[in-house]
């Protein structure tokens, strides 16, 4: 499948991008700067652009067959303005080249997902720590939910760098997770990538982790 990436270089990115390339896919990486993505492959293309760039974003676009969001901004306390825009600037132009598919990682405590949590961890994570993130999270899934597209919101517990397990817990159901759940970013790239062909998810937000 052709696959369009979006935060390639990040942590979850890489490893997203390494699992893709190694499933088969063709993968075009979309990052801001030169050099931030250290992979070779012939299955690999980089496209270096910002998300306001319309005319590079739909050279990475056009002709593809799904996309992937794992965009995210650096700060727990600034909101990233650029990344809501961006979001919204790929669903419009993934519209208009009729490119249908696209899974954006999100997190646990966005949108209705908060009340996953009990009482005092929502209150110290989505309503303290992570409010910004999640603020912006939100923000681009109620986006995303309002495109034409077929979307499948992943939200995983806080992410790990341990190895990918295979070992998961997830779903769509409404259930109370006890805790603060985790997951490691290389079973939630896996997952991702599984969402490409799954259609058990189409139009949902799902949880994760494991």
């Amino acid at each position: 499948m052709k696959v369009v990436i979006f935060g390639a270089n990040g942590k979850t990115g890489i490893l997203l991008t390494e699992q893709a390339l190694a499933k088969g896919h063709q993968v075009t990486a979309y990052i801001r700067r030169a050099g931030a993505l250290a992979l070779d492959h012939s299955n690999l293309k980089i496209i270096i652009g910002n998300l306001n760039d319309t005319i590079k974003l739909k050279e990475a676009i056009s002709g593809a067959e799904a996309c992937i969001s794992v965009l995210g901004g650096g700060s727990l306390t600034k909101h990233s303005p650029e990344i809501i825009t961006g979001i919204d600037t790929i669903i419009n132009i993934m519209e208009q080249e009729s490119v249908n598919r696209v899974v954006y990682l999100s997190s646990i405590g966005a949108g209705e997902s908060r009340y996953l949590m009990g009482p005092v961890i929502r209150f110290l994570i989505a309503g303290i720590m992570l409010r910004v993130p999640l603020a912006d999270h939100t923000s681009n899934e109620q986006r995303i939910a309002k495109s034409k597209l077929k979307w499948t919101l992943v939200r995983p517990g806080g992410l790990t760098d341990g190895p990918e397990t295979g070992r998961l817990k997830y779903g769509s159901d409404i259930t109370i997770l006890k805790g603060s759940p985790r997951i490691s970013r290389a079973n939630v790239a896996s997952f991702m990538i599984e969402q490409l062909t799954d259609t058990g998810y189409i139009n949902t937000g799902v949880w994760l982790y494991g």
